[in-house]
């Protein structure tokens, strides 16, 4: 059973893998230096969410894969 079509799930992949865990890294080491407040809640914020989307990618590839069989 798929859960995402196909682009959707290479950009939620892109997103999951590469974007938001480097996004989560900048805000981390970038507001400090600026004295912008909460950085460590909004990258904290991010990687839960990435957390979840890696978790509902991997659901989907299971699904994916146990249909192909």
């Amino acid at each position: 059973m798929k859960i995402f079509s196909d682009k959707l799930y290479n950009i939620l992949k892109y997103l999951a893998m590469i974007a938001l865990p480097a996004l989560a890294i900048f805000i981390r080491g970038f507001f400090p230096i600026w004295n912008i407040p909460y950085a460590e809640q909004i990258s904290d914020s991010i990687v839960c969410i990435n957390a979840l989307l890696g978790t509902l990618l991997g659901i989907s590839t299971i699904g994916y894969n146990k249909s192909n069989k």
